[in-house]
């Protein structure tokens, strides 16, 4: 059983799942004039609702929890806060996911207080219920078994953060240094269940090289941890 329950999600579904949180949107008969994507995760999802829910107007705002994957910092931030005169707006605030809620919760009082839309409403992708404090005003799927989703825009990043994860983790079960490219990618399938192919991989070790987290030893075919 993996360590961490983590779904690797197909570009097919988020448009499915954009499309079918567009309906429920325009069902309730909300029309948005503006669409603000939370940074970064909310990107994707609100360019999509652009699209389906016929909106021009996309701006965006960072609110930050999550400083690596399938893990969180104690406390959400604005990172970046600017000023933008919407008092004749309605505004959807749209994420990828509600996990905490922390981060949307957050952008969607900044946005009210500074902003001062007209209307003003939240949406996501997924809203993972049992530990969400926030729930947004509109989501496609509730998640009720808390499940790291990983992202096509996020592929790369989460794989070597997942790396590093496995080898500190290792080194602090086992005293494990050296890994051989096999070890490394049959011990990510087994931690987190999925399996991201060989360029993510090979690329994700690249920039775990460039961070002085491993190095490569050449001579015996070895990726050597550095760190710890």
């Amino acid at each position: 059983m993996a360590r961490i329950k983590v779904k690797l999600v197909s570009w097919d579904e988020i448009v499915d799942w954009a499309w079918n949180l567009a309906k429920i949107i325009k069902n309730d008969g909300y029309k948005p004039d503006v669409i603000v994507a939370l940074a970064r995760g909310g990107y994707v999802p609100a360019r999509l609702l652009c699209d389906f829910l016929d909106v021009e107007n996309l701006l965006s705002i960072q609110s930050q929890h999550w400083t690596e994957a399938a893990k969180a910092e104690e406390k959400a931030i604005i990172k970046f806060p600017y000023t933008v005169d919407l008092h004749n707006y309605r505004v959807l605030v749209v994420d990828d996911i509600v996990d905490t809620g922390d981060t949307l919760k957050l952008a969607r009082d900044f946005v009210a207080e500074n902003w001062k839309p007209k209307e003003l409403k939240t949406a996501a992708l997924q809203w993972i219920s049992p530990v969400a404090k926030f729930k947004p005003d509109y989501y496609y799927i509730e998640v009720k078994d808390w499940t790291w989703f990983q992202y096509p825009w996020t592929r790369l990043e989460d794989t070597y953060q997942f790396i590093k994860r496995m080898m500190t983790e290792t080194y602090k079960e086992t005293g494990k240094r050296e890994w051989s490219y096999k070890e490394i990618i049959d011990g990510f399938k087994e931690w987190y269940g999925i399996d991201v192919g060989d360029r993510y991989y090979k690329d994700a070790l690249n920039i775990l090289i460039e961070k002085q987290f491993i190095k490569y030893d050449e001579a015996n075919d070895k990726y050597v941890l550095l760190t710890m």
